[in-house]
């Protein structure tokens, strides 16, 4: 869609104003006239934006307007189904799965997207209630769901599943299946500074974690080749079809100050509470390795909720490894050297996820020699 930005006029702002002022973000503008995108309009929007975990620019493109759209809907407005090539997201179905959790049912990580996963729970519920199990939430189940008492109350449901499923896996990489995503690609070089391009950079980078992975057994994926961009969404959808345990996302950011500098990790959640929570413990590994074995910037942990990491059903991480921006963020990055030391980085991060605690070392110090030792042992003890 076309970005909306302060000075633009016209009926696509009349909406999203109309809909700031629903969510008590803009008073009501009952005047004539021509609607405007202006300061008021920006600062509402990017309140908005950092409620949702998204980019507080004041832009409203596709991300912001879906994440606008979305927040139009309670649970009741419409029935709810699982629609296979269209599925309906809102505010309303995150209340819906968030009511199931609490009654004990598991209709998965909340995310807003009436999913099969949420349908398959819906439908449990209402057999258990003596409903048709049609898996649509229409008066009926809706009156039901008021009516009972939450069977679980506090603590994180969606977190104990899991970290099970994480503890399941076991602490051997060989055989699990990551999807390493580098920004961009194709015409879409991201950040340039000079001839380097971020597209260049997390590609090359891609490669080297893709081997010291298939090295240890993993089953590593890309999901774009050097020519290539596919879309966020296209990106969610090839990790979820691979059935992979693990999506990566690689980047590097830029900003208006040169003196902006360092590593940040991202992970799903919403901001209010929401959030992958085995996605938000891999970032935090993710993050403290690459720090401390490259002296970078932290900039920390972030809940999100950017399509790649909302639309992928396993933990997933955006890693924003310096800013070419800045001249030694720059630098480092075009040097070979340090991208291994960042390619390991990452993978002894995902390697301390699936520990678990046990048999683990102090952050950066555990090598890719260590790692292959430890997988070996493993191997020969299993």
């Amino acid at each position: 869609m076309q970005l909306l930005h302060r000075g633009d006029v016209g009926p696509a702002v009349a909406e999203i104003k109309n809909t700031l002022a629903s969510l008590g973000l803009l008073p009501a503008n009952g005047r004539p006239g021509p609607a405007l995108f202006d300061e008021a309009v920006e600062q509402a929007v990017r309140g908005f934006q950092q409620q949702r975990g998204l980019i507080t620019d004041g832009v409203v493109g596709s991300a912001t307007y879906r994440a606008l759209t979305d927040a139009r809907w309670r649970l009741g407005d419409r029935s709810l189904a699982f629609l296979v090539s269209k599925p309906i997201s809102g505010d309303d179905v995150f209340a819906l799965q968030e009511r199931l959790l609490e009654l004990g049912y598991d209709a998965g990580r909340p995310d807003g997207i009436f999913s099969a996963e949420t349908e398959q729970a819906l439908r449990s519920f209402q057999r258990d209630y003596g409903l048709t199990p049609d898996g649509i939430c229409g008066p009926g189940t809706l009156r039901a769901l008021k009516q009972l008492a939450p069977k679980v109350r506090g603590g994180r449901p969606v977190f104990l599943r899991e970290q099970e499923k994480v503890r399941r896996a076991g602490p051997r990489l060989r055989g699990k299946r990551i999807v390493i995503d580098p920004g961009h690609g194709g015409g879409d070089r991201g950040v340039t500074s000079g001839d380097v391009s971020e597209a260049d950079l997390t590609w090359d980078l891609a490669r080297r974690l893709e081997g010291r992975m298939v090295a240890t057994g993993m089953e590593a994926l890309i999901t774009r080749g050097p020519n290539a961009c596919p879309p966020d969404a296209d990106r969610a959808k090839f990790a979820n079809e691979a059935g992979a345990d693990m999506f990566l996302s690689l980047h590097a950011d830029a900003n208006p100050s040169s003196l902006a500098e360092g590593v940040a990790s991202f992970h799903f959640g919403t901001g209010n509470g929401t959030t992958s929570t085995v996605g938000e413990a891999l970032a935090g590994f993710l993050q403290r390795e690459i720090v401390a074995r490259t002296g970078m910037r932290d900039c920390r942990t972030h809940p999100k909720t950017w399509d790649v990491l909302r639309l992928t059903r396993m933990p997933a991480v955006r890693m924003e490894i310096g800013y070419l921006t800045n001249d030694g963020d720059r630098n480092r990055l075009l040097d070979p050297a340090f991208r291994d030391v960042v390619a390991e980085g990452l993978l002894v991060a995902v390697k301390r996820l699936y520990l678990l605690g046990k048999d683990d070392q102090p952050t950066g110090t555990f090598t890719f020699d260590d790692l292959l030792r430890h997988e070996l042992a493993r191997a020969e003890g299993a």
